[in-house]
């Protein structure tokens, strides 16, 4: 499915995730650390965004002149199985075309650390991607972080609410900047480059 859009048309990019101290180093909150780490890219600190449940940076990706775009960077703060509220909210503020939208979650089915990058799809199980799409269909893209399955019989709902491990925090940082970088590579070069590039 190749979809183009206006190309100065904004991009609104959510990062997904619990709000709250107790849930920031959550494997579920990968979406929030990634965009967390995009916002300090762009020089932005995130603010209470108007009536939105929400938090916003708004700022510039790629190359200075008309290469770039404009951005609004969103982390919903409705805890994560509401999250479909708040994003459709700075959509229609923004008025961003559904296919520049952009989710960065969590991905219990790809190995930890393994990015995949799509357009549309199902959720998966996935809460907020459920919330998403019941809120406005599933034709947006998809920063998928893997971080694999629960070991032994450890239930997912454990799993995901679980500070990433030891030896998985050794590596945190390396892939969390290789998911950052994947969602500027989306935006300014076309999901087809970014996949080539970044899906492995």
């Amino acid at each position: 499915m190749h979809v183009t859009t206006d190309p100065s048309a904004p991009w609104l990019i959510a990062g997904l995730g619990n709000p709250g101290p107790e849930y920031a180093a959550n494997r579920h909150n990968v979406g929030f650390i990634v965009a967390d780490l995009l916002a300090e890219r762009v020089g932005g600190r995130f603010k209470r965004a108007g009536k939105a449940q929400a938090q916003v940076v708004e700022g510039r990706i790629g190359p200075p002149g008309p290469g770039n775009r404009r951005v609004i960077l969103a982390k919903p703060m409705s805890y994560m199985n509401l999250s479909g509220g708040p994003v459709t909210a700075l959509r229609d503020f923004y008025k961003v075309p559904v296919a520049n939208i952009v989710a960065i979650h969590d991905e219990l089915d790809i190995d930890y650390g393994t990015l995949r990058l799509k357009l549309g799809g199902g959720d998966n199980g996935h809460n907020g991607l459920k919330s998403m799409t019941k809120a406005m269909g599933s034709d947006y893209h998809r920063v998928r972080f893997g971080i694999g399955r629960p070991p032994g019989r450890m239930q997912v709902a454990d799993f995901v609410l679980k500070d990433f491990s030891a030896t998985e925090r050794k590596e945190l940082d390396y892939f969390v900047d290789r998911a950052a970088d994947a969602v500027e590579c989306l935006v300014i070069e076309g999901l087809e480059r970014a996949q080539g590039t970044y899906n492995s």
